[in-house]
């Protein structure tokens, strides 16, 4: 009878021990996880995971009537446990989850204003929208883009020098305009509103460039020279219309997109770089069949059209980007960084007269856990560029604001934080100015390749070729070798260097650079071997001819671009990611600039003295190859000024 007695005890405080053992594990805390008080409703007894009743019976059949009154005792103080752990258990599973993962952690909002969610906003469902409207973009503008200085030449008869300048002037507004998108979308309307007012004035100038096709057929009997006049002043009212929308739209996108996912969860940090590779496939994407089907349009059907499907593409994308806003999470408007430099500098000159401390530990800097440093992550001090300090000196006016809370002027005193934001730009602006000229090269592939393609053979067997359509090789040259690199590339060089990326972002810049030089020096071969034959009036040279040139074009902006974005953005300061990434699409304007100026000079230059210069409206008479030859080699002093200012960087990380 003892042991009758002890074995159902034994039996009961094991499944006891069980049931507060589990309860233990699923309700133990992550470690930093904050406590929550909850008060779990008691399961009801006729709810399936509640048991008690059957141990209760099946306690008291085992004891054969025994000490009864003492088992039931016995018994009901274990249901009692029983019924905690089992409270504890049904709080856990129902609360819990609502409480620490059905929000996301980054301060994102829902499209009310509410903190999101993450099972109903953000993620792929998001991006696909964001996507979508990266590739309408990309196919309208780039449908545009490529072909326009055949519409110059062609139907508003510009001269080949003229077109060019005006084809690189606007494709470097394109570039330059993210910049102020970038400081309106920061500090004043957010991304997403950016986005959408840029769509709408980008849908509008799509329409006037269509207009300025459309308008010989609206209006008949007018003067060809008035016509083309008002041709000319919509079409380039419209252009520029749509590199206001490009500002806009191209610094946010791919911003917004990386909001889509939460950046305090690891696996969808892992979806965040996914997303990256995504938005240069569908940018890439967008631009072939742009440079395929549009122009194939432009050209077959009439330049109305084929201006007018930009449009329609364009709002299509809108549509898309719109019509999912309620997936969409939604960041807070933090500020301007590009004030935080400006505030630098102001500062640091109005204390010019001022020598920094000796004592680093007297400059101005706020507690981490201070209002002007929430969102903000603290750069620790450096010994370079001393005069900077200046602003976070502390004057005689400054001490009492610095020792209270009081607010303070951040015209005139700023945190070392804001200092060293500034010195990190400007320890990479020698390395930017020497990637400018990447992109006075890469900028020939719309201008003097799409000229040198009309005076060759257009025609490869039956098939005619316009000279716009060989961008497909760049692009297609692209999207092949960016798995090959990162898949068979980059494994194999980790192996050889230790380094996580296979080769750093300087090297792989440099070696874009040297892939410029070799397509100039390709371009320039076969324009020789062009006008040599346009000279002795042979069969002219087939357009395939032009296909090396652009494979090496493709494979250097494969290298150099992608690496100048990577090393802008993990060189940037934590504050200022997006203002760097304008800073990368900057030196694509600035590039664009400085192509102008180049064929400005050289026109200048070599067309004195009644000559025809090096590019003239027939290049059968000038000397293209001469300007190809001419940009290899300041390509190459370029490289050698890049690799100079590569050995003397000092990382970030080493600083």
């Amino acid at each position: 009878m003892k042991t009758s007695r002890t074995q159902p005890m034994t039996l009961v405080l094991h499944t006891s021990s069980k049931s507060s053992s589990a309860a233990d594990r699923r309700t133990r805390r992550p470690e930093g996880a904050a406590e929550t008080t909850t008060q779990a409703t008691p399961p009801s007894r006729t709810s399936p995971s509640c048991k008690r009743p059957r141990v209760c019976v099946w306690v008291a059949v085992i004891c054969k009537g025994g000490d009864l009154c003492g088992g039931y005792f016995l018994i009901s103080r274990l249901d009692i446990a029983m019924a905690f752990a089992e409270q504890q258990e049904h709080a856990v599973a129902l609360l819990q989850p609502k409480v620490e993962e059905a929000y996301t952690t980054d301060g994102s909002l829902d499209i009310d204003g509410n903190p999101a969610l993450k099972h109903c906003t953000g993620g792929w469902r998001a991006c696909r929208s964001i996507l979508g409207a990266e590739f309408c973009y990309c196919l309208a503008y780039y449908g545009i883009m490529y072909n326009l200085v055949t519409y110059l030449t062609t139907v508003l008869h510009q001269s080949n020098v003229a077109a060019a300048k005006n084809v690189s002037t606007w494709q470097a507004t394109c570039f330059l305009t993210p910049l102020a998108g970038a400081v309106v979308a920061d500090s004043y309307w957010g991304r997403y509103c950016t986005m959408v007012v840029s769509c709408c004035v980008g849908v509008i100038g799509m329409l006037m460039a269509a207009l300025s096709a459309l308008l010989p057929l609206l209006i008949k009997n007018s003067s060809t020279l008035s016509m083309t006049s008002a041709q000319e002043i919509i079409l380039f009212l419209g252009l520029y219309m749509i590199a206001f929308g490009v500002g806009g739209l191209r610094p946010s996108l791919l911003s917004f997109g990386a909001d889509q996912f939460d950046a305090g969860d690891p696996s969808e940090c892992m979806n965040k770089c996914s997303l990256f590779n995504w938005y240069i496939f569908t940018m890439n994407c967008g631009s072939l069949i742009s440079t395929t089907s549009m122009v194939w349009v432009q050209d077959h059907y009439g330049w109305a059209l084929g201006l007018g499907i930009p449009a329609m593409v364009l709002a299509v994308g809108l549509s898309c980007l719109v019509a999912a806003s309620p997936t969409y999470r939604y960041q807070t408007i933090r500020g301007s960084p590009l004030t935080r430099v400006c505030q630098v500098v102001v500062a640091a000159v109005c204390k010019f007269s001022m020598a920094p401390p000796a004592d680093l530990a007297l400059l101005y800097e706020l507690p981490e856990d201070s209002s002007y440093m929430k969102g903000v992550q603290r750069i620790e001090h450096t010994t370079d560029l001393r005069f900077f300090d200046k602003a976070a000196v502390v004057m005689a006016s400054d001490e009492e604001v610095a020792q209270s809370v009081l607010p303070r002027n951040p015209w005139r005193l700023c945190v070392v934080t804001q200092v060293e934001e500034l010195k990190i730009l400007v320890r990479m602006l020698l390395l930017w100015a020497s990637i400018v000229f990447f992109y006075t090269g890469t900028s020939q592939v719309s201008s003097t390749f799409v000229e040198q393609g009309m005076a060759m053979n257009t025609h490869v067997g039956s098939i005619h070729v316009p000279p716009a359509t060989l961008a497909t090789f760049q692009m297609l040259t692209t999207i092949v070798l960016i798995p090959l690199y990162d898949r068979v590339f980059v494994p194999a060089a980790r192996r050889l260097t230790g380094k996580e990326k296979g080769i750093s972002d300087l090297v792989r810049i440099g070696a874009g650079l040297a892939m410029l030089v070799l397509a100039m020096a390709a371009a320039a071969m076969v324009e020789t071997k062009r006008a040599g034959t346009a000279k002795m009036a042979l069969e002219k040279t087939s357009i395939m001819w032009l296909v090396p040139q652009y494979v090496l074009v493709g494979i250097g902006e494969l290298l150099a671009t992608v690496g100048q974005l990577d090393f802008f953005y993990s060189q940037a300061p934590p504050a200022m990611k997006t203002v760097c990434t304008a800073l990368a699409l900057l030196s694509i304007a600035a590039g664009g600039y400085l192509n102008s100026l180049v064929v400005t000079a050289v026109s200048w230059a070599t067309a004195t003295g009644g000559r025809q210069g090096w590019i003239p409206d027939d290049l059968d008479k000038g000397h293209l190859d001469r300007f190809f030859w001419m940009m290899a080699g300041l390509g190459c002093l370029n490289l050698v000024a890049f690799t100079s200012c590569a050995m003397r960087y000092k990382s970030r990380k080493a600083c």
